[in-house]
């Protein structure tokens, strides 16, 4: 749908990467390899964001760094019509919230590095899960999404210990118990 309303190519990607995960951050060359994309293009696209106030940006080195700008007053709606379009809404109202004692869900991978994935990574952390009802909501949502789900479900106890690597890679988080809506 969203290619729909916007239909370049190169500004989705850019949307995706800097407004999904706002903590993304990323300079011209690496997103010419990562989108397979002119640097002209992705630039012009880059120059209208910042001018627009969407992107901020500052020198790293000799790197001119991109990331978004979270106080634009535009922010948070961009992100949350991003998470919709990805579905990210719907995993969150189908699965979280109905199976116990779920504590907090993550977003890992591609989609917590702001690029688009057919397969979306998610982390459920609680005990006394379900496993087979999210089994069943899992594939539900799937369908309604079309998109594949993967997921691996940690005890909270088991969890501590892994958080620590977690932190080395990009997460988004998505659900939290005490929210009971997604960030």
């Amino acid at each position: 749908m969203l290619d729909t309303l916007i239909t370049s190519k190169t500004r989705i990607k850019l949307l995706l990467k800097f407004f999904l995960n706002s903590s993304a951050k990323a300079y011209l060359r690496s997103l010419e390899s990562e989108f397979g994309e002119s640097t002209n293009s992705i630039r012009i696209e880059l120059n209208k964001f910042e001018k627009a106030g969407l992107l901020r940006s500052e020198m790293e080195g000799n790197k001119k760094v991109f990331q978004a700008n979270t106080k634009h007053p535009l922010f948070k709606d961009i992100h949350n019509i991003l998470l919709k379009q990805i579905g990210f809404d719907q995993i969150v109202d189908r699965v979280a919230k109905k199976l116990g004692n779920v504590q907090e869900v993550y977003v890992v991978g591609d989609f917590a590095n702001g690029r688009d994935n057919p397969i979306i990574d998610l982390l459920f952390i609680g005990d006394g899960m379900d496993k087979e009802y999210l089994m069943k909501l899992v594939e539900k949502t799937e369908e309604l999404i079309d998109r594949k789900i993967r997921y691996v479900v940690f005890g909270t106890d088991e969890f501590a210990s892994y958080k620590l690597k977690l932190a080395e890679s990009s997460t988004l988080l998505l659900w939290k118990q005490e929210f009971h809506k997604p960030q």
